[in-house]
């Protein structure tokens, strides 16, 4: 059931929000693998399948692309297609695209129980289709601890980055800020580089120089179409298992079409090399896990659902990097830019930034997500006094908001490794329905003082000579500064009449997400090393669900990393000095 803050969330971001400029037909794609869900009985063979991949994700799509290689692979992916939807392609409809309600939309907002507005993918490509493109490996450190192997991980980053990364032309926003970094003392400076260094760098970008988004997807182009099937809007609901041996065995899945009609789909019971592979991310593949039976008992019991195994870990200890930022109000409109320049700072918070919301000629008819003017002011009036009428009040008299909130940039801040934990809580047996998230930012006191760091390492870069020729920034005190930015950073926590005088009270007031959520099925707890899962056969699960920290200033990358790392590692594994990958 839709609580009444979500309904208010829909009808707020469905409101103004002009889609028909920016949806059309786009550019046209014709890949032979990609089919509608609908068409699986119908499907050439094989009807059995030497890997079942759930989710066509940022780690589903590079996984998929490399064991079709060398074996049959079936890879069902609950959203849509990216290619044809502007609103995915083009950096210019970025917050369009979080603001799309429509049922095929390749984003699904949520709210976190804490009171932050957050959002799932849902579209061939995952993340890496609505997110803002930066690129960044994670560090040699991150790898070591985790446990990989060294020398496959560097074969695995240039495989993806060969295909679909570019180093950006930096806007005069992100340049300001390298300056702005360098002269507050986060140096060195670094260059243009794809590595996790301290001091301040520019990194990658899945935008090219046009504006054009690559996604995972793109990834896809480099499988055996013979040997693949991809199915869109295949929404799987359960694992299927074989019960009778020692261990329960993964042997397939039963998904939902488009149509909603039931199919079931089988591994290759010939090999016991054959597996499932949940790339759900960090919602859908501990909600999966839950309702095929594995997860804490108490959870299992609660819902009716017939345990296949009990392991109390899956679900607990989620994580988001909490996002803070400082809203600073320019001169004249600034070019669009999403993430380029990064300040990595060695107390564990990343500096980075953002421009151009808003800034043309539409913008007065169309809001901008989560980054909305109209929203942005009702995050001062209490959750349970906020209506779709007050909502309409607002956007009426859009006209007489200050210019300054559609003109100007977000110097941002973002915790690394945050030491607060939640958990997921799944409400009900259908698949569809988004879990109950927690995350309980800033419960955890070194999260607050790292936050703390961040934002006076922002106010010491605002006045710096290279924001005065951008920004009026320098005509408001700092207790100003951090008004304006109560009001355009958007959630649904109340606002305390001290926020703009106790630092702590900021962070915990105006935080926000970077859409860097991860764990539920942690290695060591729900999978091995390798992402079995503990205490069964045939599965595997290969995100950032499996993640006790978000690598580098973006995980993007190393998800996909972690997609073709996998893929190769099964192959070697497999075939040895045959697998040729």
């Amino acid at each position: 059931m839709v609580s009444r803050k979500e309904e208010i969330l829909v009808k707020l971001l469905a409101l103004l929000c002009i889609l028909a400029p920016s949806q059309g037909k786009g550019q046209r794609h014709s890949f032979p693998y990609l089919r509608p869900a609908s068409s699986f009985s119908s499907l050439p063979q094989p009807h059995y399948y030497d890997y079942i991949i759930v989710g066509g994700g940022t780690a589903g799509c590079p996984l998929a692309a490399t064991l079709s290689q060398k074996y049959n692979v079936l890879l069902l992916e609950r959203g849509g297609s990216p290619y044809g939807n502007r609103n995915v392609s083009y950096m210019q409809n970025f917050h369009i695209s979080l603001a799309d309600m429509s049922p095929n939309s390749a984003s699904q907002p949520f709210i976190s129980t804490d009171g932050v507005i957050n959002t799932r993918a849902r579209v061939l490509g995952g993340g890496t289709c609505i997110n803002a493109g930066f690129y960044t490996r994670a560090s040699p450190r991150y790898v070591d601890e985790v446990g990989w192997d060294g020398k496959l991980v560097n074969e695995s980053y240039p495989w993806i980055e060969r295909r679909i990364v570019h180093f950006p032309k930096i806007a005069p926003w992100q340049d300001a800020l390298r300056k702005g970094l360098l002269q507050a003392g986060v140096s060195p400076f670094n260059g243009y580089t794809f590595d996790h260094l301290y001091g301040t760098k520019v990194g990658g970008t899945i935008f090219d120089d046009t504006g054009y988004r690559s996604t995972a997807a793109d990834l896809l182009k480099a499988s055996n179409p013979r040997k693949l099937r991809v199915l869109l809007h295949a929404t799987v609901q359960n694992i299927l298992f074989n019960t009778q041996g020692q261990k329960p065995k993964a042997i397939g899945v039963r998904f939902k079409d488009e149509l909603g009609n039931e199919h079931k789909a089988y591994l290759n019971q010939k090999t016991a090399a054959s597996e499932i592979i949940i790339s759900s991310g960090a919602i859908g593949s501990p909600q999966l896990l839950i309702l095929s039976g594995i997860g804490p008992k108490e959870d299992l019991e609660r819902l009716g659902v017939k345990p296949i195994l009990y392991n109390q870990h899956v679900s607990k200890e989620m994580s988001d990097n909490p996002m803070n930022s400082i809203f600073i109000p320019t001169k004249k409109p600034v070019k669009q830019s999403l993430i380029e320049t990064v300040g990595i700072t060695k107390v564990g918070s990343f500096i980075e930034a953002s421009s151009g919301f808003g800034q043309s000629s539409d913008s007065i008819h169309c809001h901008h997500g989560i980054m909305s003017a109209e929203i942005g002011q009702l995050s001062t009036i209490p959750p349970k006094q906020r209506s779709l009428e007050l909502a309409r009040s607002f956007a009426q008299t859009k006209k007489d908001i200050p210019i300054e909130a559609f003109r100007g940039g977000f110097i941002l801040e973002k915790i690394d490794g945050p030491l607060s934990k939640g958990q997921l809580t799944i409400l009900n047996t259908d698949i569809e329905t988004t879990p109950n998230v927690t995350f309980n930012y800033f419960s955890n006191p070194q999260d607050l003082r790292r936050c703390v760091f961040g934002i006076r390492t922002i106010e010491q870069i605002l006045r710096t000579k290279s924001f005065a020729d951008l920004s009026d920034v320098h005509n408001y005190s700092s207790e100003e500064v951090l008004r304006m930015s109560v009001q355009a950073n958007v959630n649904f926590i109340p606002k305390h009449t001290n926020d703009t005088k106790s630092l702590e009270q900021f962070c915990r007031d105006t935080v926000i997400t970077i859409w860097h959520y991860h764990g539920g099925c942690h290695v060591g707890k729900v999978v091995d090393q390798d992402y079995r899962v503990f205490g069964l056969d045939g599965l595997r699960v290969v995100d950032g669900s499996t993640f006790l920290k978000s690598p580098g200033t973006n995980p993007q990358a190393t998800v996909m990393m972690m997609g073709r790392y996998m893929g190769v590692k099964i192959l070697r594994t497999r075939l040895g000095k045959k697998a040729g990958v």
